[in-house]
């Protein structure tokens, strides 16, 4: 019976497989009342504190952190307010503007982000909090800043930086210390943070860090073949290990490079694995339902991919079009599911739709009229 009620929720929703892929204002705006209802949403809430001694014991998510406290947890928070910030610069005259403005302004206030900032020295342990997943939607969100074209955004910016930077100062004191990758599909993945990292470093023309990270990638990933990707999900991923690589390396080399390197990561075994829609059991279970973004993330890497290779390689398309059907396949199941998707699966399905496609990239690409 619930079966039943649940595809015809799907239904009268209007979601038709043949065109959910396509990017444009309505669903932005579907997207982006997820992170609007829960970005000032305290509890249900997951901090990622260290408790250090009962004083601190009696802290409520929002004394920790007075911007980032919503979302269940930081990082979503994050990754929810550079949602909205993409949805602003995409469609910056739509009907939901003023509401994402006034969200936003609200949170990037210099005095808040300094007490964001200041949590990092301020308690024992918290060098390490977020580490790299949370930094890694920072430096995104603080790149999108940098692209960003409304009036308020320069203020925005500006306010920002006491955290960026301390975040930046943390990264790079880490980076030359991390001498093995983090290959899980969940949060401490390594190549989803050095992909992001890099387009930070690129934007802001931060050449040495740019460079540490390149190098760091090589020695992590520059030789790895055959990449045991046909094991491939853990139980609750929502990243692809085998393809954050892939993604991650496409960004480094030259399309030639990378299509030999790419060759040789890959048996036809494990990519017919990757190339299989995840099975999401129960969109209620806040571990299962991870499950839905891990359709998003692997869409995104898959045209990533597909956007390195040359023109002439016969696995761009086949990446395109899993990459669309993984996506017609977990839209409908984000807006079904509970607050254990709400909180965060609309930043990863932002991705998914806005990365570019060698196939089709009027569809994805960022409209600034």
């Amino acid at each position: 019976m619930r079966k039943v009620l649940f595809i015809l929720l799907i239904a009268s929703m209007g979601l038709h497989t043949q065109n959910q892929s396509v990017f444009n204002e309505e669903m932005a705006i579907k997207l982006a009342q997820l992170p609007l209802k829960s970005i000032n949403r305290e509890f249900p809430n997951k901090p990622g504190h260290v408790y250090n001694n009962p004083t601190e014991v009696n802290l409520s998510p929002s004394q920790l952190h007075p911007v980032f406290y919503g979302s269940f947890d930081w990082h979503s928070s994050v990754h929810g307010h550079w949602m909205l910030l993409r949805v602003l610069r995409t469609f910056p005259e739509s009907k939901i503007t003023s509401e994402i403005v006034q969200v936003l302004d609200n949170s990037f206030q210099l005095e808040k982000m300094k007490v964001e900032a200041e949590y990092f020295s301020k308690y024992e342990n918290a060098r390490i909090f977020e580490r790299t997943y949370g930094w890694a939607w920072l430096l995104k969100l603080d790149n999108e800043l940098m692209e960003c074209k409304h009036p308020k955004v320069r203020e925005w910016h500006n306010n920002l930086q006491p955290l960026t930077e301390v975040i930046v100062d943390l990264w790079k004191t880490y980076l030359p210390k991390q001498t093995y990758p983090d290959r899980t599909g969940v949060h401490p993945n390594s190549a989803f943070a050095l992909n992001f990292a890099l387009e930070w470093a690129r934007n802001k023309n931060d050449r040495e860090f740019e460079n540490a990270l390149i190098k760091k990638a090589l020695k992590f990933y520059g030789n790895e073949v055959n990449t045991p990707a046909y094991l491939e999900p853990n139980g609750a991923d929502f990243f692809s290990p085998s393809l954050q690589i892939a993604s991650l390396m496409s960004k480094i080399y030259s399309e030639k490079e990378f299509a030999k390197w790419y060759d040789k990561f890959l048996t036809k075994k494990s990519f017919a694995n990757l190339c299989k829609i995840p099975v999401v059991s129960d969109l209620s279970d806040y571990q299962t339902v991870h499950l839905v973004g891990l359709s998003f993330s692997r869409a995104w890497c898959m045209k990533d991919i597909a956007t390195a290779l040359p023109k002439n390689n016969k696995k761009r398309n086949i990446l395109n079009n899993t990459a669309d059907k993984l996506i017609n396949n977990a839209l409908p199941l984000l807006f079904a599911g509970n607050y254990g998707g709400d909180h965060w699966l609309a930043s990863f399905a932002l991705m998914a739709l806005q990365s570019p496609t060698s196939q089709d990239e009027a569809n994805y690409k960022i409209d600034n009229k």
